[in-house]
C-alpha cells in the first residue's frame, strides 16, 4: 500500500469521533512490515536502536536494553517473524517471538530483550498508524506527566562529606529541575578500601563490617542534610549483600528516610529479598535484573518488595510491563522504572508508565551531554523534574541523524 493512498484513507477519520478500537479495526490488515533495522548507537552504553518499515511508508522506532549479541537475535531470529505480518497485531507478535525462540517459550536474558525493543517499536509504529500517541493505546493515560529521579555518581573521596555536599549543589543545580535523587550506597566501602585491606574486607563475599555502616550511614546524613527534610532519595546497593548485612543497613540508613533502599541482596532469591523487605523499616525497591512477569510474580506473592523497578526494554516491553504493574498493584506494591535506555527507550518506557496507575517515579541514569539531542523532539525534555506526554502520534519523536551518526559504535552504519 502507497503512503500517499493510506494517508489518504487515514484522514477520513478522526481519532476523537471514533473509538479507538474501531479505527484500529478500519486499518487491521491494511499496513504490512516490510523490514526491521537495528543500528548501536554508542552513549553511556551500546543503546540498541531498532527501526520497523511498512508498506505504507510508516515506520516505528524502539530499544532494546543494551548488551552483546542482542542487534544479532533482532535480525536473524526475529525478523523474519514478524515481517510480511500486521503491525497492528502487537501483542500477538510479541507472542511468536518469544514462543519461537526457545521451543515453548524463552524465559529471560537476551532473547526477551530483543523482542522488547520490536515490541516497542510496533507501539511507535500503531500509534503513528492510528494517529494518537502509544500510551492511549495500553488503555489510556492516568497523567500527562511522569516524575524522574537523578542518579548520581560516587564521589571520589567518600569519607570527604564536603564532596557529598558538592555532589548534592551539583545535582541539585541542573537546568531540569529534579526533585528526587538516588545515591551509591553501595559504592562507600569498595571506594574507601579499594584494596580490600580492612579487617573483614573480601572482594568476593557480600558482608558489610561496622565501620562500613558507620560510613554509609554518615554520607547519607549528610546527603539528607544538604537536600532538605523533603527532598526524595534512594540509595543504591546494587545486589551487594547478605539477608542480615542488608537488614543492618537499612537500619544504618532508616533515621535519613530514603525514598527507598535498591536492590539490597541479589536477584535470584525471592524468598530472602522477601526476608529483607519483611524486617525493616525502609521501603525496598528491586526488579530490574527480572524478565516477564513469569519472573516477577513470586517476588509479588511474597509481598518481597515495596515496589517493582521495571526495566521496559529489557523485561519484555509496554505491554508486558503494564501486566506487571497491574499484578503488583493487586498488592498494593508501587512501580517505579529502572533506566539506562537512551531516550527512544527512555520515552516508551513513560508512554507505559504514563499508563499505570500507581506508577511513582522513572530512573536518569549515567548521563552523557548530548543524550537529549539524539532524539527530535518539540520542547524541552523535562521541565521541574517531569516529562510530558505530548499528543503526538506514537512516541512524537524521530532520531536525530546528525548525532545518531556522530555516535555509531564501531562498524556501525546508519540504519544497517
Amino acid at each position: 500500500m502507497k503512503r500517499r493512498t493510506f494517508l489518504k484513507a487515514a484522514a477520513g477519520f478522526a481519532l476523537g469521533s471514533l473509538p479507538l478500537n474501531t479505527l484500529a479495526a478500519k486499518q487491521k490488515g491494511k499496513v504490512k512490515i516490510t523490514d526491521v533495522k537495528c543500528m548501536i548507537v554508542r552513549g553511556t552504553w551500546d543503546w540498541n536502536l531498532i527501526k520497523i518499515e511498512t508498506d505504507a511508508g510508516i515506520h516505528g522506532i524502539g530499544e532494546a536494553y543494551w548488551g552483546a549479541g542482542v542487534k544479532d537475535i533482532v535480525l536473524n531470529q526475529l525478523k523474519p517473524l514478524v515481517v510480511g505480518e500486521d503491525p497492528l497485531n502487537v501483542d500477538k507478535l510479541y507472542t511468536r517471538m518469544i514462543m519461537m525462540s526457545a521451543g515453548a517459550g524463552t524465559q529471560s536474558g537476551v532473547a526477551v530483550t530483543a523482542a522488547s525493543g520490536i515490541e516497542i517499536a510496533l507501539w511507535d509504529l500503531a500509534g503513528r498508524i492510528l494517529e494518537t500517541p502509544a500510551v492511549n493505546l495500553l488503555g489510556g493515560r492516568f497523567r500527562d506527566k511522569v516524575r524522574f529521579y537523578r542518579t548520581t555518581q560516587a564521589v571520589n573521596n567518600v569519607e570527604d562529606m564536603q564532596q557529598w555536599r558538592d555532589l548534592v549543589q551539583e545535582s541539585k543545580a541542573e537546568k531540569y529541575g529534579w526533585t528526587a535523587f538516588k545515591f551509591q550506597g553501595d559504592g562507600i566501602p569498595p571506594k574507601a578500601d579499594p584494596g580490600y585491606s580492612e579487617p573483614g574486607h573480601d572482594r568476593y563475599t557480600r558482608g558489610l563490617t561496622l565501620k562500613d555502616l558507620r560510613r554509609i550511614a554518615k554520607a547519607m546524613e549528610t546527603v539528607r542534610d544538604a537536600l532538605g527534610p523533603d527532598i526524595d532519595f534512594a540509595v543504591e546497593a546494587h545486589w551487594k549483600y547478605d539477608v542480615r548485612d542488608a537488614i543492618n543497613m537499612a537500619n544504618a540508613i532508616a533515621p535519613v528516610k530514603p525514598m527507598w533502599l535498591e536492590d539490597p541482596v541479589p536477584p535470584g532469591n525471592p524468598d530472602a529479598m522477601a526476608r529483607v523487605t519483611h524486617a525493616v523499616d525502609v521501603p525496598v525497591c528491586t526488579g530490574e535484573n527480572l524478565y516477564t512477569r513469569n519472573e516477577f510474580r513470586r517476588l509479588i506473592e511474597l509481598e518481597g518488595t515495596d515496589g517493582v523497578h521495571l526495566d521496559i526494554p529489557k523485561l519484555g516491553g509496554l505491554l508486558e510491563a503494564k501486566r506487571i504493574h497491574d499484578m503488583a498493584d493487586q498488592y498494593y506494591i508501587f512501580t517505579a522504572a529502572h533506566n539506562p535506555a537512551s531516550p527512544v527507550g527512555t520515552i516508551a518506557s513513560c508512554h507505559a508508565a504514563a499508563s499505570m496507575r500507581d506508577f511513582r517515579i522513572h530512573e536518569l541514569a549515567k548521563w552523557v551531554d548530548w543524550w537529549p539531542d539524539l532524539v527530535v523532539r518539540e520542547g524541552p525534555f523535562w521541565e521541574a523534574g517531569y516529562f510530558h506526554i505530548q499528543d503526538k502520534p506514537g512516541y512524537g519523536i524521530e532520531l536525530n541523524p546528525d548525532v545518531a551518526k556522530a555516535h555509531l559504535a564501531p562498524g556501525e552504519v546508519w540504519w544497517g
